[in-house]
């Protein structure tokens, strides 16, 4: 799954975490990969399936 940095930084700030949104945003790429990130998901304590996958472009 991969989710929007944006919405990392969203769920961070609305629990008062701000200097960990900061961080999110100076180290994670835009996309974010849950399968390849998922420690740090965890150390943050994020739920995701609170937070919207990023849409892939359907082939065909």
């Amino acid at each position: 799954m991969q989710i929007h940095k944006r919405d990392i930084i969203d769920a961070l700030r609305a629990r008062g975490q701000d200097d960990r949104a900061d961080w999110v945003d100076r180290t994670l790429p835009d996309i974010v990969d849950s399968r390849r990130n998922d420690g740090l998901l965890k150390l943050l304590n994020l739920d995701l399936s609170t937070l919207p996958a990023v849409e892939q472009p359907t082939k065909g």
